[in-house]
């Protein structure tokens, strides 16, 4: 394994490293995989039906105040043991979702069954066994790391929450559910700046949905509990572009907030609410616009799709954001440059 650190160390430099056992031999794949784990997440003892054949691969996302983790690897089972947790014990509070087969978690005295887009919330200083049962295919799981010492909620309220299957129907269990779900292909486009910026987003998302389970969102602090809101209500932007009657009135309504706190909540932020919309349905009808299998449709019929009222209005938009009529750029696509 020693031949491998140079490398790791210089992958660790980018915003993702992603690493895997195609790099390794055959015969020391597993115990490359259980090396990992302990550097990555914690020390743990495993053992594998496939370990001569082993196979797995890991994305690491160092983001601002978590760690962000996608997993995929051959069935295995786990156990932190007491003598491991004072051999190292980092602290660490892990929540996660099961894609695909199913997997056996048992900590803190409750044990559970999670199948695929199932969360739960293990943790670094508890005894754990985890059986990622073998149904023939590799398991998959999305983890965020979540450092105790960082986490807005007194004592060890989370504790309660260990080997639980936590219900994500939420608008926040929703919103959290779909940013690990989608991260590992997400990240590919992201640079730094962006990705520390959906660490914020996520790690403030695992709280406030942390806390939702013990009752305790009054607890958390403002800030924490503005950036799930704007979370919210950018989702809920991205759902309803087609919206003609997309406003910040209707948006402050459907939250139960006025249009001046609305405002408020994006203030500092790097667009307004307004130019936020506007900005993404420009995107969706330049995608149109630009997509060979919508030909037939007219760009009055793509503007009026994404929420434009009025063909001008939309053509000036577009101008202003892409230097050219929407006509202009689909014309230049379709038959190439210098034509």
């Amino acid at each position: 394994m020693s031949e491998l650190e140079p490398e790791e160390a210089s992958q660790a430099r980018e915003p993702v490293t992603r690493l895997s056992t195609d790099s390794v031999p055959a015969r020391d794949r597993f115990e490359w995989w259980v090396h990992r784990i302990r550097q990555d997440v914690m020390p743990t003892a495993m053992i594998s039906d496939h370990a001569d054949r082993f196979r797995g691969r890991v994305d690491v996302s160092d983001l601002s105040g978590t760690t962000v983790m996608a997993l995929t690897f051959s069935p295995l089972s786990g156990r932190r043991s007491p003598a491991l947790i004072r051999h190292h014990d980092p602290e660490d509070y892990y929540l996660f979702v099961v894609h695909g087969s199913p997997i056996r978690l048992e900590q803190s005295r409750n044990v559970t069954c999670l199948t695929a887009g199932d969360m739960a919330l293990f943790d670094t200083s508890h005894p754990l066994t985890a059986d990622f049962l073998d149904h023939g295919r590799q398991k998959r799981l999305t983890l965020m790391r979540l450092p105790r010492a960082s986490l807005p909620l007194r004592g060890d309220t989370a504790d309660c929450l260990l080997g639980s299957t936590l219900l994500r129907r939420t608008p926040t269990g929703a919103l959290l559910g779909q940013f690990l779900s989608g991260f590992r292909e997400n990240s590919v486009a992201c640079g730094s700046a962006e990705l520390r910026r959906l660490g914020r987003i996520g790690f403030d998302l695992a709280v406030t949905f942390l806390a939702s389970h013990i009752d305790a969102q009054r607890t958390l602090p403002m800030e924490t509990r503005e950036h799930v809101l704007r979370a919210r209500i950018e989702a809920f932007i991205e759902h309803n572009l087609g919206d003609q009657g997309l406003r910040p009135a209707t948006i402050a309504a459907y939250h139960h907030i006025s249009v001046r706190m609305l405002h408020q909540l994006f203030q500092g932020q790097p667009e307004t609410v307004s130019a936020m919309i506007r900005r993404r349905r420009l995107e969706r009808c330049k995608a149109d616009l630009l997509n060979p299998r919508l030909r037939h449709h007219t760009i009055g019929d793509i503007s009026a799709r994404w929420g434009f009222r009025h063909p001008a209005d939309f053509s000036r938009a577009f101008r202003a954001a892409y230097g050219a009529p929407p006509r202009d750029l689909r014309h230049r696509e379709s038959h190439g440059p210098g034509t």
